[in-house]
């Protein structure tokens, strides 16, 4: 086997040993999951190195650690702040969800706006204050904040609602201190049901305002 060949092979076997050992319990679901700081630091070695391995192995090596402290550190990034975010927001309703290096919160509207209406309720301030206080803390990243209606009313009438409150969210954050050049609020209104919007029970699931926080570019 060739020199090539084998420092590809050894940084593919690195990282599969490194992942396996590098699971964590989620305190929030009990669900084994691996470190995303371990993971994507690792799969940026790999793909990095393998890319060096076309020179030397000692160019090799460097790129594959200065790509895995690049991976690692956007992943780390994330994952504080997604715990931040998990703490805070822990009995509100709110869902939080990963999806590689983006945090995807959930807000119902039954917990966030009266029917047909795009004030925000007061009692849902205080978990819009523990959603400021994580962003304003984590500055280096982008909201899109995505308003969404149930199949109720003309389609017009819902786009309209939809962006109102993604734009209430939004106004509401930046009263809190998120600057308003990280926010970027749309309305969907009912055309991305996430239930069947024959019953009510679907519907209230598709009443919703999303937030998708994403990392900036370094």
């Amino acid at each position: 086997m060739n020199k090539i060949k084998t420092i590809q092979l050894t940084f593919f076997l690195v990282t599969i040993i490194g992942l396996q050992g590098c699971t964590t319990s989620d305190p929030y679901t009990g669900e084994q999951r691996t470190r995303k700081t371990v993971k994507y630091g690792a799969i940026g070695a790999v793909v990095c190195g393998l890319v060096g391995a076309t020179k030397n192995s000692k160019h090799a090596r460097n790129a594959a650690a200065g790509c895995g402290a690049i991976g690692a550190g956007i992943g780390a990034y994330m994952d504080h702040q997604e715990r931040d975010l998990r703490r805070e927001l822990v009995g509100t309703g709110v869902q939080v969800r990963r999806d590689g290096d983006q945090i995807h919160l959930i807000m119902p509207g039954n917990i966030t706006f009266n029917t047909a209406e795009y004030s925000i309720r007061s009692s849902f301030y205080g978990t819009l204050n523990s959603v400021a206080k994580v962003l304003y803390k984590y500055k280096d990243t982008k909201l899109d904040i995505i308003g969404h209606t149930d199949s109720i009313g003309s389609d017009s009438d819902n786009y309209e609602l939809s962006r109102q409150r993604a734009f209430s969210v939004a106004d509401y954050l930046a009263s809190q201190g998120v600057p308003s050049r990280r926010l970027s609020p749309v309305g969907a209104g009912e055309r991305q049901p996430i239930a069947d919007n024959k019953y009510e029970s679907g519907r209230s699931q598709n009443r919703r305002v999303e937030l998708y926080i994403t990392a900036t570019e370094y």
